[in-house]
């Protein structure tokens, strides 16, 4: 693999002269590219929502969502990784992060440790995925070593696995069992895949979690049923979604999240079955909480 040769690496024709425009000019350059980055997307759709089903699946079994990648990629992987349990109401560990160089590189430049395959093998062997797993291998190149040899270790112990790259026909997706390959052009300043690459890769990640946790059943309608009540503002959005749903007031709403123990799918079960809150439970127990089923019964 010749670096200058992929896609995500060339230069753009129409920003050339970069470093010479007026800052309207230059942002006007970015929002026309970024504008590009959906529609590249929409060609890729059928691959994502099978990805979908797969992440639903190895969830539903038990199983884990384990991000993988270095860098920009790294970092989009623990970002939308972080964002799963306060929105969707799950373990921290169902959905994971790794990333080359660890925790510290969130933070810190640590692009040496991208080229390493056997700190991949390692980083990933110490997650010891396994059947009921899949792995998310992120890399803008799709010829990231670390991310590669993670990625191979994952398979073979049994995971499932997905590429998320922006170069077709990229080694990471050929180590995959469902590759993503988006084309997003050159960036508009050479070779900086933090840009529409990176853009690309979080819109990815949210469909990928969203899409699987919507399947699990921890999304009612299009709210957030799951939410952790742990702040004045997310008490008032579970008080809204209970009035929304149920069209009780607000004190009913009040006292049955008291009821619940500040739990919204429980309350939200009570409310609409009209059952007991020890029968509310077993009912979300029995569907594995799955809201929608526990009401539906």
């Amino acid at each position: 693999m010749q670096v200058h040769e992929l896609t995500t690496e060339r230069r753009h024709r129409a920003t050339g002269n970069l470093d010479r425009m007026s800052s309207l000019e230059l942002v006007t350059a970015m929002n026309r590219e970024d504008a590009l980055v959906p529609r590249a997307i929409r060609r890729v759709l059928p691959e994502i929502a099978r990805a979908v089903d797969l992440v639903a699946q190895r969830l539903a079994r038990g199983g884990r969502l384990i991000y993988v990648g270095s860098g920009t990629s790294g970092r989009i992987g623990a970002l939308d990784a972080s964002e799963c349990s306060p929105t969707f109401g799950v373990s921290q560990k169902m959905v994971q992060f790794v990333i080359a160089g660890g925790e510290r590189a969130l933070v810190m430049a640590t692009e040496a440790s991208e080229d390493s395959a056997e700190m991949g093998r390692k980083d990933m062997a110490a997650r010891r995925p396994g059947k009921r797993d899949v792995v998310v291998g992120l890399a803008a190149s799709g010829y990231t070593p670390y991310t590669i040899s993670a990625l191979e270790y994952a398979r073979a112990k049994g995971a499932a696995t997905v590429a998320v790259a922006f170069n077709r026909g990229s080694a990471l997706g050929k180590v995959a069992d469902i590759s993503i390959e988006t084309e997003v052009g050159p960036e508009v300043l050479a070779g900086s895949s933090r840009l529409k690459a990176g853009t690309a890769e979080k819109l990815i990640c949210n469909m990928l979690t969203t899409g699987a946790m919507t399947r699990l059943g921890y999304v009612y309608s299009n709210l957030m049923v799951n939410l952790h009540l742990t702040n004045k503002k997310l008490m008032q959005r579970g008080m809204t979604i209970l009035q929304e749903l149920t069209g009780v007031d607000s004190r009913q709403a009040s006292d049955t999240l008291r009821k619940a123990g500040r739990s919204v799918p429980l309350a939200l079960v009570m409310l609409k079955t009209g059952t007991s809150k020890a029968e509310s439970a077993r009912r979300l127990r029995r569907t594995r909480g799955n809201v929608r089923k526990a009401i539906e019964g």
